[in-house]
Formats: C-alpha cells, structure tokens, sequence
C-alpha cells in the first residue's frame, strides 16, 4: 500500500481532528485494558513493560488487541540496551588481523533496535513530539464557560467582531443584541 499509514480514529479525536476530515465510525474499538506481559520477553523487555504498561493505559493508549506492538517496542528496547552496554564496555570499533579498525556488530545491533524501538514508541505516544499531537484526557474536551456582562450605551457601533470560534461569535451578536434594546 503507497503512501502514508492511515491514524487510527481515536488518535486522530485527541489531537483534536487537525484535518477536519470525517473520521471513521466504524473502527473497531478494542477494550482498555492491560495485557499480560509475555514470558517470552528478556528479562529487561519485562522491566520496561511493567514501567509503562499502567502509564500507557492511563494515557489510554494500551489495549489488550496491542500485546504483539508493545512486546515489539519492550523487547527492542532491551536489545538496544544491551547492544548499548557492549559498545561502553568495549567500544564500537575494533581492530581486524590486518590492523584495520572495524565497526563492532553491536553498533549495527544498537541502530536496527533504536529504529525499531522509536517507531513502536511513536506510534503510542511515547515520544514528546507523538505526545505533542494529542489532547490528553477524555477525547472530548470539555467546552469552556462564558459569562457576559452587559452594560447599557447609546454608542454608535463603529465596527464588526468575528473570528473562528462560532460560539464566541454568537456571545458577542448576543451582545451587542443586548446593548441596542
């Protein structure tokens, strides 16, 4: 499939629909939940994954359909890290028979495992600018109070209001309403 992924409906709510285009009221929506943590993850997989399972559910960002992406991002995690802790304990290069300096394959191991650990981040808004693009909380937001005060006057109107928002909009048609009776 050309071109971009699309974003799943719920993330495209808490960033609050940029496009304005009509979202899908059809997509399946899995249950919030935290699923069980996999035997099979590495020892370090397993201490990310008990980090920031509750965090992620929290966020609302954690399903139970989501096990197989947040084990891929836990276990490239702990790879990573371990690739990372090789290469401070012995360098990234080394010297060949010949005498000439050669990259360690943990360098190849750290960059393939931070790829794949970013992207599995990014997609669950794990990363500040992911983060950036979402409204935390529930997915609507709740719509702000207003409170006019209107004072009597026989000034003339010289000019004209209006700007994006329609309800701050009718608040001053409102008014202005009010100040001619």
């Amino acid at each position: 499939m050309a071109g971009r992924k699309p974003k799943p409906t719920a993330i495209k709510e808490l960033e609050g629909n940029p496009g304005k285009r009509k979202l899908n009221s059809k997509e399946p929506v899995p249950v919030k939940g935290i699923p069980a943590c996999p035997d099979w993850l590495m020892p370090e997989a397993k201490k990310e994954w008990e980090r920031l399972a509750e965090l992620m559910n929290q966020m609302g960002v954690l399903t139970e359909v989501d096990i197989a992406a947040f084990a891929a991002y836990c276990q490239s995690y702990a790879r990573w890290k371990e690739a990372q802790e090789h290469i401070t304990s012995g360098g990234s290069t080394f010297e060949t028979d010949k005498g000439y300096q050669q990259q360690t394959p943990w360098v190849g191991i750290a960059n393939t495992n931070q790829k794949l650990m970013l992207q599995a981040a990014s997609e669950s808004g794990l990363t500040p600018s992911s983060r950036s693009r979402i409204i935390a909380g529930n997915s609507k937001a709740k719509e702000p109070e207003f409170q006019s005060i209107a004072v009597y006057s026989r000034m003339e109107q010289l000019g004209h209001f209006e700007c994006s928002d329609q309800a701050v909009n009718k608040l001053v048609e409102n008014s202005i309403r009010l100040w001619r009776i």
